[in-house]
């Protein structure tokens, strides 16, 4: 059991208590959700640069240096707001994925956890508050935004395990549920190209959507036939730069 909070702000003047309203809601999640959480926030941009949030496991060897190395290597303005674990590097948009390519070669083991115009995501392990505390969640502001309290039930309690995951520009996705056939559809996804971190099955439903828009199909054609090939119960939603979807498998079985 997981608990899943989600929040599109139709009034901008409600903006900048974006983080606080979200905190308050996940943590009413804790009882659903002890052992990891993780937040999507969805900011404003400007069209013309892109954000990499990054994590580390020793966040004061890897940072270090980083944005000069970065320019060095692109050749351009870049800058790190350094979050605990978490860093958001900014960059000219077009330098985006030559951007995502200097930072595998500068810092083997930095992971990427979201790249795009507008998103920035945060997980680690420990209870909500604690999480949310970590980043000072409460004090970003964004136009909307989606958070995952994780009760751990089929992969390790990690960082990289916990959600929201993203293996998209600007996309997301978090998940109460388990899939029963992704380990077959890992398989088939890794033949067509894409990448995994994990063995949570939450990360084969995010790469399963992005895999089919990439194919040209929108998102809610995307959701329509994940009902198709996905086994198990279920309920996603998904984080994208304009909104969010949600989708429940046709049994229902599990909520937001």
């Amino acid at each position: 059991m997981c608990g899943i909070v989600g929040l599109f702000l139709k009034d901008r003047s409600l903006e900048p208590q974006l983080g606080t309203l979200l905190s308050s809601m996940l943590v009413t999640m804790t009882d659903r959700g002890p052992d990891s959480a993780g937040i999507a926030i969805y900011g404003d941009t400007d069209h013309r640069h892109a954000k990499l949030t990054i994590q580390s496991a020793d966040p004061k060897r890897d940072f270090a240096g980083l944005a000069g190395e970065l320019q060095g290597a692109l050749d351009v303005p870049v800058s790190i707001e350094v979050k605990s674990t978490h860093a958001v590097i900014l960059l000219p948009k077009d330098k985006l994925d030559e951007g995502r390519a200097a930072m595998a070669r500068l810092r083997p083991d930095v992971r990427v956890m979201s790249s795009g115009d507008a998103i920035e995501i945060y997980k680690e392990v420990g209870l909500p508050k604690d999480v949310l505390s970590r980043f000072a969640v409460a004090g970003m502001s964004g136009t909307h935004g989606i958070g995952h309290t994780r009760m751990a039930t089929e992969s390790a309690v990690t960082t990289l395990g916990a959600h929201p995951f993203s293996t998209g520009p600007d996309q997301c996705l978090v998940h109460n549920g388990s899939l029963s056939n992704h380990n077959n559809l890992r398989r088939e996804l890794k033949r067509e190209g894409m990448t995994f971190e994990t063995e949570n099955d939450t990360e084969v439903a995010a790469a399963y959507l992005t895999w089919r828009m990439n194919q040209g199909l929108n998102l809610g054609q995307a959701l329509e036939k994940s009902l198709d090939d996905l086994d198990g119960f279920f309920t996603f939603v998904v984080g994208t730069e304009n909104g969010f979807a949600v989708l429940r498998d046709e049994l229902r079985l599990f909520g937001i």
